[in-house]
């Protein structure tokens, strides 16, 4: 997952990989990582602020829609909101520059989010559904850490409202526009993630979470390089992938249930009467969005 680096506590980013052998070291490990962490200080129970991704196949990069455009991609981002904006208005998803980067997301506009979820089966399933014969990633963030390393205003609103994550309203009081959200970096740049609008039916079934660096030259691997104490990762071989699939089947984590509608019942009946057939056109990512690829 691009070169290793070392963090503050001298451990690689490398370190942070494992190579599983079966279904069952995988589900115990995620369970290790992402498990209750007690009583919830407000009362209740503590839910896990661990956030999932999967890749199908390497390379296991993390890059953004945007940054896939290469070139001068940073210059070009003004342009695509602006126009999408201009010609999606009648489907306005909220008044915020981060509802629209999330509708633009969803429909496979180049942004510079990228998509995690809270459920390690949906990031799996991304993982797992196509390239059977290619070696599988699965990545797992703290999002409550990550936050930590936050700018103090941005961090004031998560503390104020009792929240691990924002929400697109209050990502905009401290971030109205995508200057003001990069001029709050300080020496390095700092990733935040927040829960986008429940814009349909997908967003929802894959609890979506959407992340966007301060600095949109940074890709994602670097800033968990930088960072290596906040992520884990494992690297599940093609034998492995295909137990993995075969529970998430049985399990029924499927396309007809993440993608609903006719397009993820069409994608669930063509990987189950052809398994062996790479489709490129589901993508290979993994997390929530898009038809197929998140």
């Amino acid at each position: 997952m691009g070169s290793s680096t070392t963090g503050a506590g001298g451990e690689s980013s490398e370190d942070r990989i494992v190579t599983v052998s079966s279904w069952r070291e995988l589900d115990d490990a995620i369970s290790e990582v992402s498990g209750p962490r007690g009583p919830h200080p407000r009362g209740g129970p503590s839910h896990s602020a661990v956030v999932f991704r999967g890749r199908s196949r390497p390379p296991h990069s993390h890059l953004s829609g945007l940054a896939r455009l290469a070139g001068e991609y940073p210059a070009v981002e003004r342009h695509l909101i602006r126009n999408f904006r201009k010609y999606a208005h009648r489907q306005a998803p909220g008044p915020t520059i981060w509802d629209w980067l999330a509708l633009g997301q969803h429909h496979g506009l180049p942004t510079r989010l990228v998509d995690w979820t809270f459920s390690p089966l949906v990031a799996l399933h991304f993982a797992t559904a196509v390239w059977p014969h290619d070696e599988a990633m699965l990545i797992g963030l703290d999002c409550e850490a990550a936050h930590r390393l936050l700018p103090g205003p941005l961090r004031e609103v998560l503390d104020h409202e009792g929240a691990v994550l924002f929400t697109t309203e209050m990502l905009a009081r401290r971030a109205p526009d995508l200057d003001s959200f990069g001029k709050l970096a300080g020496a390095e740049p700092f990733l935040a993630l927040f829960e986008p609008p429940s814009l349909d039916e997908r967003i929802v079934t894959q609890s979506s979470v959407l992340s966007a660096l301060s600095d949109v030259t940074w890709p994602v691997e670097r800033w968990l390089n930088a960072h290596p104490d906040l992520w884990w990762a494992w690297r599940i071989p093609p034998e492995v992938k295909a137990e993995v699939r075969e529970r998430l089947d049985q399990a029924g984590i499927t396309e007809r249930a993440l993608l609903p509608g006719l397009d993820g019942l069409a994608a669930w009946l063509r990987r189950y009467y052809s398994p062996e057939v790479c489709l490129e056109h589901q993508g290979d990512e993994c997390a929530p969005g898009t038809t197929g690829n998140a």
